[in-house]
């Protein structure tokens, strides 16, 4: 018999993802995928796997797992509350789920997706190569209690090891190139937009996330005349109203609203785990300064594996053990400790 995890409880919009679907868009189908990706290559590098298996998506909330094998798990994404039938879990860290413990994740306490990661990676049937849910045109689906999740055999690796945690969970900068209908909004349009300061909105998913500002809308020339044509995650779209919209994941192919810029695909998951309210501003770049950050930041995703370290480290291993004060206070070897002085 296989191995499984069961939910016993879990929140809203739970849903397994890994790197999407690419090479569909020509019909009709975007990649989608996980809303954060680097939490997913995260989670490889903690576990030593490959980044694009499967993981378990949290939106807000986890919920209570428990398996009938030994797992090893990893938990990255937004910062959320972790424990093993109760004791607490570091986050951004492997760890051990024993047989028959109950894993349960709350809520975030930074960010919005938070991600449970098993070693090999979580089983089920391939849909035109993915196994990610793409809830939006129902493939895959919602993950409820009762739920029972194979899992692919786990070849073996690290255990109890962490990253340091990236600060992409309160909003921030995001770097953007110009679009196809850029040069439709007017120079002060355009500065307006740069200089401005968004706040995200209650009203996101993995499709997009709406951002809120003060003051008034943005409006490009001619924008009721634009045929719908090719988008991408990362566009800003400027609906109708001015309000603008940044697409995520699960983003539709094709659309006619006025895209001011395009974000980056390294700060998408700034976007995806800022949370209601976080402060966002945009900073315009060139095609050859994208470039150079993008390159980067693949750089720093294959850097990962080597910046893990254990949870614990082995004073065995500690080249700079001299350096600790390993004994507080001074003793000596001939004085009695418990003799009375008079």
């Amino acid at each position: 018999m296989k191995a499984r995890l069961s939910i016993l409880q879990a929140g809203p919009g739970m849903s397994l993802q890994d790197l999407g679907r690419p090479g569909h868009r020509a019909f009709g189908l975007t990649q989608g995928g996980a809303a954060d990706r680097s939490a997913l290559y995260e989670g490889a590098a903690l576990l030593g796997q490959a980044p694009g298996l499967a993981a378990l998506e949290m939106v807000g909330v986890g919920g209570t797992f428990s398996a009938g094998r030994d797992l090893r798990i990893a938990l990255t994404g937004a910062r959320m509350s972790a424990s093993i039938d109760g004791a607490p879990l570091v986050w951004n860290a492997s760890h051990l789920l024993p047989a028959g413990a109950e894993l349960r994740i709350g809520g975030a306490r930074s960010g919005v997706y938070g991600y449970l990661h098993v070693g090999g990676g979580f089983g089920g049937e391939l849909q035109l190569g993915s196994r990610a849910s793409h809830l939006s045109i129902g493939i895959g689906k919602a993950l409820k209690a009762g739920d029972s999740l194979p899992l692919c055999p786990d070849r073996g690796g690290p255990n109890a090891m962490t990253l340091p945690c990236e600060d992409r969970f309160e909003g921030g900068r995001l770097r953007m190139v110009a679009s196809l209908q850029t040069d439709a909004f007017d120079a002060a349009t355009r500065e307006c937009f740069a200089a401005t300061a968004f706040r995200r909105d209650p009203r996101a998913n993995r499709t997009g996330v709406r951002l809120n500002h003060d003051g008034e809308g943005f409006f490009a020339q001619g924008q009721l005349s634009i045929v719908s044509e090719v988008i991408v995650p990362g566009d800003i779209q400027i609906t109708g109203e001015g309000a603008p919209f940044v697409l995520l994941s699960e983003c539709q192919t094709t659309g006619g609203y006025p895209r001011i810029g395009t974000v980056l695909p390294c700060d998408l998951p700034r976007v995806a785990q800022a949370p209601v309210g976080a402060a966002l501003r945009f900073e315009s770049v060139s095609l050859a300064e994208a470039s150079e950050i993008e390159c980067r930041y693949r750089a720093w995703r294959a850097d990962l594996p080597r910046r893990v370290t254990p949870l614990l480290r082995d004073p065995a291993a500690m080249r700079d053990l001299l350096s600790y004060q390993l004994v507080g206070g001074m003793i000596s070897a001939r004085d009695d400790p418990f003799e009375q002085e008079d």
